[in-house]
């Protein structure tokens, strides 16, 4: 194979033709395939389903000398605080657990700030004539939905290689209606970069203009390796609170990838004054989460030692299918120099930029071929990729045969797209 641009317009044509061909006979199968979501498979929620014998009696149902199935422990029970704290490498005091997402989490404190104003805030954000928030992207599509949901203004960040461009962010919260920044820090969705030390130390350091300016730290992918060993990544609070700037961070993190996505629980990490305020507000809001899933958890988990191992199952089945989806595109797409993608060692996405333009096209061919992605423009805010290119592949639920098969249709689509772009 040659690189397409190489090729003259009468090899375009044939090449062009023959794929149409193959794509025809692709859409004759009546194939239904699905790589919209990072949803784990079913395989990996059987690696987990002993959790739900762990509480099998009355006597199983105490934290200590604390019946969970009874109302109290508003911030969570201790040994679910300490779980979290252990995996995030921090201290009980700086932890909440709440229920089954942390994405509920996230969209509560902005809810917060909203109504209550967060520690720090002149007054509650909804008195303001003005917010705005940072998103880098290709980002969390959820993110921006709970900042858009709240009438903010979004403003793209771009990402680096090392993270967000930093040099974009100091500038950016120079303005006082800048009030925060998304930030998936560990293997960004849909990117899988981990923020560098520099980045790290540049985002401890910043001096924004809004005294109660949030760092939304989502680190969902924290312990969440899917080829090779485990990589430590340093716990923001400590850093930050030698900085000074700790009430600026909230860091958020769940077992929704862990145990079950739609019966976990879910952690906010922040500096304690700010815990205790939000603490407050929560007084008029909840009497406790779920301490009985708490606690199932707790027993099934253990701490982050048996949490690591657990999580080397899940790379057990999520490598061979990362694997699948890099070769294919390293055999079919690599020697056209038609596309480039991320080589993620952790997370649970593979970012693939298509030739700019072509990504709407390309989404377009395979759903009409019978394979589900990830809607084109998600990962930017309001939905619009400015180019046109950016596409994240799911491989983690489908079976590992159908996930083969989502490939070959993928790589014929984009191949198409890429062909009917340089013919005009």
């Amino acid at each position: 194979m040659k690189p397409y641009a190489s090729l003259t317009k009468d090899e375009q044509r044939a090449e062009l033709k023959a794929l149409q061909e193959k794509y025809a006979e692709i859409k004759a199968k009546g194939l239904s395939l699905n790589m919209a979501r990072g949803k784990p498979s079913s395989e990996q929620l059987d690696i987990v389903s002993d959790m739900l014998t762990v509480l099998s009696k009355a006597d199983d149902c105490y934290d200590g000398k604390l019946d969970v199935r009874n109302y109290g422990e508003l911030l969570g029970i201790p040994s679910a605080r300490a779980l979290f704290a252990d995996i995030l490498d921090t201290v009980p005091e700086k932890v909440i657990v709440g229920g089954s997402a942390s994405l509920q989490l996230m969209f509560d404190l902005i809810s917060k700030a909203y109504t209550h104003g967060l520690l720090h805030s002149p007054a509650p954000w909804a008195k303001l004539d003005k917010v705005k928030f940072l998103c880098p992207v290709p980002g969390y599509d959820r993110h921006f939905t709970v900042s858009a949901s709240f009438g903010m203004e979004l403003i793209p960040v771009p990402m680096t290689e090392f993270g967000p461009d930093m040099d974009f962010v100091e500038n950016a919260v120079k303005d006082p209606d800048v009030k925060g920044i998304w930030c998936v820090p560990k293997y960004s969705n849909p990117d899988g970069i981990i923020y560098s030390a520099e980045t790290i130390d540049r985002f401890i350091h910043l001096k924004p203009a809004a005294p109660d300016f949030a760092v939304m730290w989502d680190n969902a992918y924290c312990i969440h390796e899917v080829i090779g060993d485990y990589v430590p990544f340093p716990d923001i609070l400590s850093l930050a609170a030698a900085a000074g700037t700790e009430d600026m961070f909230y860091e958020f993190a769940s077992t929704s990838k862990v145990t079950f996505p739609g019966a976990g629980i879910s952690c906010m990490a922040s500096s304690v004054a700010n815990i205790e305020h939000v603490k407050k507000i929560l007084n008029a809001q909840i009497i406790s989460f779920d301490k009985v899933n708490q606690l199932r958890h707790v027993k099934f988990l253990k701490n982050k030692e048996n949490t690591l191992a657990l999580m080397k199952k899940h790379a057990s089945v999520l490598g061979p299918k990362f694997t699948a989806v890099l070769d294919a595109l390293d055999k079919e797409i690599a020697p056209l120099d038609i596309a480039t993608w991320r080589r993620p060692k952790g997370g649970y996405f593979v970012s693939f930029y298509a030739m700019p333009g072509t990504a709407r096209r390309v989404f377009t061919l395979a759903k009409e071929a019978g394979l589900v992605m990830t809607n084109v423009g998600a990962t930017y805010p309001y939905g619009k990729d400015p180019d046109d290119s950016n596409l994240r592949i799911a491989p983690s639920y489908p079976p590992l045969d159908d996930l083969k098969k989502a490939m070959e249709i993928f790589c014929v689509c984009v191949k198409i797209a890429a062909l009917e772009k340089l013919l005009g």
